[in-house]
């Protein structure tokens, strides 16, 4: 990798990156580069840690501002970086809505090994990483891009299957709990029931929990994170979030009256709106 892509990574504390070939990705949008007008050659990709402490009842993942903002705030620096060292070259960055598989090139960038609960495990910061990329058309070769690495899968331990809430991760159930908690209208008894036993407002963390590689949790030095960072959804929290607040949160584009019914859900309702 070329130093000004290290310096720039190193100046935003991101330590987990990789500049791959577009030819060695899982491209699964084909549709989205074909609008994009430009021919992709490099990929650039990093992880973002995002564990921050520990959560009542909330998936740890949205206990900070919407993540997307962090994956978008790297992506535009990245992008200025680029167009700087090669001034005609055309970009762009994701982060979720890729057109590559993320998690399979991040695999293959060597930045994680696969968990049996599909998630990438780092080596420092465990499951709790965002993946974000930036795809170019800059020759890999002028990027210092790496040859794929073979993807390696955790010792397969059983934890997290023992500990999916719905058994889906061991094919007894084919919804997660972090599924059920994002559905609108009325829940079934026995999902409103799971979610009072769990106490989850929002998402699942349990096969993360479970995972012996997420035994001792390094914070993340990213400062984006601790931003109106939050540890419960509450009735009182939610009624003193204004609309602009509130569309900062990673569940906003669930809608506020999801969040609402299952807040109350956990306090013995169950209400669908």
């Amino acid at each position: 990798m070329l130093d000004f892509l290290k310096d720039f990574f190193d100046s935003r504390k991101i330590e987990y990156f990789a500049v791959l070939d577009y030819g060695d990705m899982r491209v699964t949008g084909e549709g989205i580069m074909a609008r994009e007008r430009f021919t992709p050659r490099s990929v650039i990709l990093y992880l973002l840690p995002y564990y921050t402490g520990e959560c009542e009842n909330i998936s740890r993942y949205a206990a900070s501002l919407d993540y997307h903002g962090a994956i978008r705030e790297v992506n535009e620096g990245l992008s200025r970086v680029l167009t700087e060292h090669f001034p005609h070259c055309s970009l762009r960055g994701y982060g979720d809505h890729s057109p590559i598989d993320e998690r399979y090139a991040a695999l293959i960038g060597g930045l994680g090994i696969l968990g049996d609960n599909g998630l990438i495990i780092n080596e420092k910061y465990g499951s709790y990483v965002f993946v974000g990329d930036v795809i170019c058309d800059v020759p890999p070769e002028a990027l210092g891009a790496i040859s794929p690495s073979e993807i390696l899968h955790c010792e397969g331990c059983g934890a997290c299957r023992t500990a999916c809430p719905t058994g889906v991760l061991g094919g007894e159930s084919c919804e997660c709990l972090s599924a059920i908690t994002q559905k609108k209208g009325y829940l079934t008894e026995s999902e409103a029931a799971l979610m009072r036993e769990v106490g989850t407002a929002w998402g699942c963390d349990e096969c993360q929990s479970a995972c012996p590689h997420n035994g001792a949790p390094v914070k993340t030095p990213i400062g984006f994170f601790y931003r109106e960072r939050i540890g419960a959804l509450t009735r009182e929290l939610l009624s003193g979030m204004d609309k602009e607040s509130f569309s900062r949160r990673a569940f906003a584009w669930r809608g506020r009256a999801v969040i609402e019914r299952n807040v109350a859900v956990l306090e013995g309702e169950n209400v669908g709106k």
